[in-house]
Formats: C-alpha cells, sequence, structure tokens
C-alpha cells in the first residue's frame, strides 16, 4: 500500500519535512517513490509548499496520506474531509497503578497478615514492601547524630580529640 507521509530533514533540534510517496512498510529514510513538496513548521505562518498536482495523481492511485498529512493537505485546501485526531494525551502510568494497589495492599497487611489466603509470589511481594519500610527508617537516624558534632565547634581543640578517640573506640 502506497502512503504520502514525511520525510525528516534539516538540521539538529530544527527540522524540516519533505511530502514522499513510498510503501507503507518501509522506512521513511529509505528509498521513496516521489518528492512531493516541503513542509517547515518553525516560521510562524508555517510553509507549506506541497504539489498539489502530484498530490492529487498519487491520492487517485489510491495512495492513502498519513493522519499528519492529511491535516496539513486539509489546512492547504488540496483535499477536503475532517480533520483525523493525530495526537491523544497518554496517562500516567505510575500514578494509576498507585492508586489501584496501595488501597489493595495496605489493608491485607495491617489487617490479617495471616488469615488471607496469598499465594507464595504475593507473600514475597508483601515482604519486599516491608523490608523497604525497614530501609527507610535507618537511612533517617543517622542524620541526628549530626547535630551534637555542631556543637562541639566552639570546644577545646583537645576535648575534641579525646571526644574522637572515644568514639572510635
Amino acid at each position: 500500500m502506497l502512503m504520502i507521509r514525511l520525510r525528516r530533514i534539516g538540521k539538529k533540534h530544527h527540522p524540516t519535512f519533505r511530502f514522499i510517496v513510498s510503501e507503507k512498510q518501509k522506512d521513511t529514510k529509505g528509498d521513496f517513490l516521489e518528492d512531493l513538496g516541503f513542509y517547515d513548521p518553525h516560521p510562524s505562518p508555517s510553509i507549506i509548499e506541497p504539489k498539489e498536482d502530484r498530490i492529487k495523481h498519487w491520492l487517485a492511485q489510491g495512495a492513502e496520506p498519513s493522519d499528519t498529512v492529511h491535516n496539513l493537505l486539509i489546512n492547504k485546501g488540496i483535499i477536503q474531509g475532517e480533520k483525523r485526531k493525530v495526537w491523544t494525551a497518554k496517562k500516567k502510568k505510575a500514578e494509576d497503578g498507585e492508586e489501584e494497589v496501595k488501597p489493595e495492599v495496605k489493608p491485607e497487611t495491617k489487617e490479617e497478615p495471616k488469615a488471607t489466603s496469598t499465594t507464595e509470589p504475593e507473600a514475597k511481594k508483601e515482604d519486599k514492601v516491608e523490608d523497604k519500610k525497614e530501609e527507610t527508617k535507618p537511612e533517617e537516624k543517622p542524620a541526628e547524630p549530626a547535630k551534637p558534632k555542631e556543637e562541639n565547634k566552639s570546644e577545646d581543640p583537645v576535648k575534641k580529640l579525646e571526644e574522637k578517640a572515644g568514639e572510635k573506640k
């Protein structure tokens, strides 16, 4: 099946595109049948220079435009119809997954840790969650002893050395 689609050209961080006709399965960086125009999205009114007669020819031959090309051709007035939806916002998987998992895991571990009938992999997951909680607690404790060391700065250097020697033993 033939497709009219965009081929990326241009400099790094400043892409420009060519309208090309190629097989749907082929890569846009590879061979193509014909160059049908140029598109630069960066200037304030974007530059669209399609070869209208050649685009109409390939559409008559059965070539399908990609969604983006379809919308650009409608903007230019080469074809008639409604625009296609090109981009959809994706939901963050981490937020959705956390909301579903947290209510299920917390009641089981607090209310009935031994009475529930869990399989071994589920029990291991619960153990890992508990291990992570235990690992975070020791990380918070070492920050507290740092305060007395700051208070000792005003003391004599001899006392500091004696304290360090006592700590090492």
